[in-house]
């Protein structure tokens, strides 16, 4: 119950820093990307920031909300999100994940879950080969760490 209210919550946050506009000063440098393709048979996901606060009542931490675009049969790298605590909840499509140590997960539209800091993502996928996926994800990371940093053998 807790957990809903937490994704409903962040998910009018998303909303409403959506509807407002941004100037390319508010854009934080580390979190704009498309990512690379992990062979040429995948596309790439993106990563479209939506709002970076820093917490005021958190010394050094920051709030960062971004939506994670995967077209048709896209799959991202194994990557890490350092130090930061991730919650990622599904906005279209269904998202195939596996973080290490754990079983591979499938999460359809209105799921979510979170990675504690320092989890290794050996696997994110969109399942489908004809509709693309949408995740919201909310990072609280520390102050100017990068957000996803793709693993040096993939």
């Amino acid at each position: 119950m807790i957990g809903m209210r937490i994704a409903g919550a962040l998910l009018a946050v998303a909303t409403l820093t959506a509807a407002t506009p941004r100037s390319t000063s508010d854009q934080p440098a580390h979190a704009t990307t498309p990512t690379a393709a992990v062979t040429s048979k995948h596309p790439a996901e993106t990563l479209k920031p939506l709002l970076e606060q820093s917490l005021p009542n958190v010394k050094g931490k920051t709030f960062t909300s971004a939506i994670v675009d995967f077209p048709p049969n896209a799959r991202a790298r194994p990557h890490r999100h350092g130090k930061a605590f991730v919650y990622a909840y599904v906005l279209e499509g269904t998202v195939r994940s596996k973080l290490a140590g754990k079983r591979v997960s499938t999460y359809r539209q209105g799921e979510n879950w979170v990675e504690q800091p320092g989890a290794h993502h050996v696997l994110t996928e969109n399942t489908s080969r004809t509709k693309r996926a949408k995740l919201l994800v909310v990072f609280v990371s520390n102050t100017g760490d990068k957000l996803k940093v793709d693993d040096p053998r993939s």
